[in-house]
């Protein structure tokens, strides 16, 4: 906000010059009389400076800031490769100035030009379809012999990007998972999820804020302790209103997948082609894995739903349904899986005590 009073303020004094410069050369016509000269200065001066509070933000500001938010968007190994093919381009374009700038005028004064333009934009397009074609180049230079080892490079280990929703960070396991490097690729964190997050960290509802502020502190360690990058970007979808299709829109811009555990999300992702991590999914696919005649033992805690059942669950949180089991209350006894049930909530274990004793 305050960037943008010294940037319309700059403009007020630049254009309103710009005005006043005008409106003296308008007076100097004949016709116009003098007693009214310097109101027509005086008005050219304020249409500059009213046009220059309006207008230089636009001008200035917003197309810098949208410069920016592409620029957080591109790969850096793309950058880096088409701000070569762009010198090389250039470098190739000026070798063949020379022998052009001995033509005849008038070719030999615009020939030159036109071949530094055309070799440009062909070094920086060929390196914006091909950004791998230096790193293969750079390989090259190196043989089996050299000292110096090969080592990959970003364009060959680059790996999609992932956006994370507020829902999974406010859930929390998200910084377990990184620190065990199962995730590759860049975290990014829209502002918008933050926002999100914030409003939800200042609710006044007691259990919401807490939620929030744990989200807060999830982010924070992820920050400071993840080996995966994360990185916060500003880039919006500003004629979407909801969070969740803000992020639908902005994954299908930039080609990244989202990391959630809200299976409303995840469906809706789903319908419209973007790739979906779901954490839920993930702790569901590692968990216990029991076949039907295994042994195992099982804390008893409560009574189940149906007659004489009992219910425990594994360290991984997997509900254990004991059938008799409502006589086992609060002891640990040894059971027999009888049946496994995978449901939408997750993996459910229907076993039977191998005998009556505790």
């Amino acid at each position: 906000m305050q960037l943008a009073f010294i940037l319309r303020v700059m403009g007020v004094l630049v254009l309103g010059s710009i005005g006043v410069a005008v409106g003296a050369q308008i007076v100097r016509i004949p016709i116009i009389p003098e007693s009214v000269q310097i109101y027509i200065t005086v008005f050219c001066g304020l249409l500059g400076a009213v046009l220059g509070f309006f207008v230089t933000p636009s001008l200035t500001l917003n197309p810098v800031q949208k410069l920016r938010r592409n620029i957080q968007q591109v790969p850096a190994h793309t950058i880096v490769s088409s701000t070569i093919g762009l010198f090389l381009g250039l470098a190739l374009g000026a070798i063949a100035a020379y022998p052009l700038s001995l033509l005849p005028d008038p070719a030999g004064q615009i020939l030159p030009f036109v071949a530094a333009a055309v070799f440009g934009y062909a070094g920086l397009m060929i390196s914006l379809i091909r950004p791998d074609l230096f790193q293969g180049l750079r390989g090259r230079w190196f043989t089996k012999d050299s000292p110096e080892p090969v080592t990959p490079t970003a364009a060959e280990n680059h790996t999609q990007s992932v956006l994370l929703d507020t829902s999974v960070i406010i859930d929390g396991r998200i910084a377990d998972i990184c620190r065990t490097g199962f995730i590759q690729g860049e975290l990014i964190v829209p502002l918008f999820v933050l926002n999100e997050l914030q409003h939800v960290a200042d609710s006044a509802d007691a259990l919401r804020r807490n939620r929030g502020r744990r989200g807060l502190e999830i982010l924070r360690q992820l920050q400071e302790e993840s080996p995966v990058p994360v990185r916060l970007t500003d880039a919006d979808m500003p004629n979407i209103r909801e969070v969740d299709d803000k992020l639908i829109g902005l994954a299908k811009e930039l080609g990244a997948s989202i990391l959630t555990n809200d299976y409303n999300l995840n469906r809706v992702a789903e319908l419209q082609a973007v790739k979906v991590l779901n954490v839920n999914e993930l702790a569901n696919a590692v968990k216990t894995v029991l076949l039907p005649g295994e042994n195992f033992t099982i804390h008893v805690l409560q009574e189940g739903k149906e007659h004489d059942q009992g219910v425990g669950y594994l360290d991984d949180g997997t509900m254990v349904v004991v059938e008799d089991g409502v006589a086992f209350m609060g002891n640990t006894i040894e059971v027999t899986v009888s049946k496994v049930l995978q449901t939408a909530a997750g993996r459910m274990i229907f076993a039977r005590p191998d005998s009556p004793s505790a």
